[in-house]
C-alpha cells in the first residue's frame, strides 16, 4: 500500500495527521519498499479523462489460474471488467471460465440495466469486441453482437490502436491491482464461484472505502461516480448551458459564478472554508457539491435579480 494511501486511512479512519514523507520514511526503515526500475516518465504520455459518468466505459479481461483443493495450479478462467473512465468506477467485474463474444454482450446488457446507457466504449481490438476492422471491405456484415447493441443505443464505440495498450491504461492498470489483491488472499478461489465471491468484495472495497490516488483529492471511485450527472448517448459537450466547475469556498463561505456574462456570488458557509467543490450548472439550476465526500452543500435555482445568493439563514456561525 502506498505511503500517501497509508497517510489517507489514518487521517480519515482515525483522526492521527501524518505526512506522506513520515510514513515514506518508516516503511523504508522497516524494509517494506521493494525498489522498482526506472519506468517511463509520466510525463511522456499524453492523458485524457472523461469529464462525465458514463461518458466512456473501458472494457477488458485478463486470466487468472484456479487453485486445486490440494493447492496445486488448477484451470484458467478470465476475469472481465467494466470500469468508467471519469471516477474509476468498477461497473462491472465477473468470471467466467472463458469470456466470449456472447457473454461480452450479455454482460454489458447487464451493467447497461444497472448504470444506464454510456456515451461510449473503449476496447482493444479483441475479437470479443470487434470484428469489424478485421473483416475487410464487407462492413456492417462483420460486427459482432456487442458492436449490432452499441449502433442500436447510439453509443460511440472507440479502439485502441494494436500495440498500444496504454490507451486502455485505466481499465489495465484497475487489472494489475485487482489481480495483485487477488493472489495475496490466503484462501485462493478453487471454482468460478468462489472467484466471483473474492471479485464481489474487491469491488465493494475499490468503489466505496478505497481512496484513488488519480481521483481529485483522493476521492473514492463511488464518490465521483454517485456525485456528478451521468452522460448519454448523444450528449453536446459543447452545450455551454450544461456545465461542470471546479472551486474553492472562501473565507467568507462563498464562491462566484458566472451567468450569461455577470458575476454572482453564491453563500454557501464559514463552516466550509477552505472545502473544494464540484459546481454542477444546468442553466440556473446549480448543485454545489463537497469534491472530497460527494456530499451535497447547496442546491439553489439562480435568481438573476441578485448579485449575492444567499443560503437564507441568518448571519453568525451556526449554531
Amino acid at each position: 500500500m502506498p505511503a500517501r494511501t497509508i497517510a489517507w486511512h489514518l487521517a480519515h479512519q482515525h483522526g492521527i495527521t501524518v505526512s506522506r514523507a513520515s510514513v515514506a520514511r518508516h516503511l523504508v526503515k522497516n524494509g517494506l519498499v521493494v525498489p522498482e526500475p526506472r519506468k517511463r516518465p509520466k510525463s511522456s504520455y499524453t492523458r485524457f479523462d472523461a469529464e462525465q459518468p458514463n461518458e466512456c466505459w473501458q472494457a477488458d479481461f485478463t486470466h487468472y489460474r484456479l487453485t486445486r483443493r490440494d493447492a496445486r495450479p488448477g484451470a484458467d478462467s478470465e476475469i472481465l471488467s467494466w470500469l468508467d473512465d471519469c471516477s474509476r468506477f468498477a461497473l462491472s467485474v465477473t468470471a467466467h471460465h472463458r469470456v466470449t463474444a456472447p457473454i461480452v454482450l450479455a454482460e454489458f446488457r447487464t451493467t447497461v440495466a444497472a448504470h444506464g446507457i454510456p456515451a461510449s466504449t473503449l476496447t482493444d481490438n479483441g475479437t470479443v469486441f470487434t470484428t469489424r476492422l478485421s473483416g475487410g471491405n464487407r462492413g456492417a456484415e462483420t460486427r459482432n453482437g456487442f458492436e449490432h447493441e452499441l449502433r442500436k443505443l447510439g453509443v460511440t464505440q472507440k479502439n485502441s490502436r494494436p500495440n498500444h495498450p496504454t490507451t486502455c491504461g485505466k481499465v489495465e492498470r484497475f487489472q494489475q491491482t485487482l489481480k495483485k489483491w487477488l493472489a495475496a488472499q490466503p484462501n485462493q478461489p478453487t471454482t468460478i464461484a468462489e472467484l466471483q465471491t473474492l471479485l464481489d468484495a474487491f469491488v465493494d472495497e475499490y468503489n466505496h472505502r478505497r481512496p484513488h490516488s488519480s481521483l481529485e483529492h483522493r476521492a473514492t471511485p463511488a464518490t465521483v461516480y454517485t456525485s456528478r450527472p451521468k452522460a448519454t448517448p448523444g450528449d453536446r459537450s459543447d452545450d455551454t448551458h450544461d456545465r461542470l466547475r471546479r472551486d474553492r469556498i472562501d473565507k467568507t463561505g462563498k464562491i462566484t459564478l458566472r451567468y450569461q456574462g455577470q458575476l454572482y456570488s453564491i453563500g454557501i458557509g464559514r463552516t466550509h472554508t477552505g472545502t473544494h467543490v464540484l459546481v454542477l450548472v444546468q442553466d440556473r439550476d446549480i448543485r454545489i457539491i463537497d469534491a472530497a465526500t460527494g456530499e451535497l452543500l447547496r442546491e439553489l435555482t439562480l435568481d438573476p435579480t441578485k448579485r449575492y445568493q444567499g443560503t437564507g439563514r441568518p448571519p453568525g456561525p451556526t449554531r
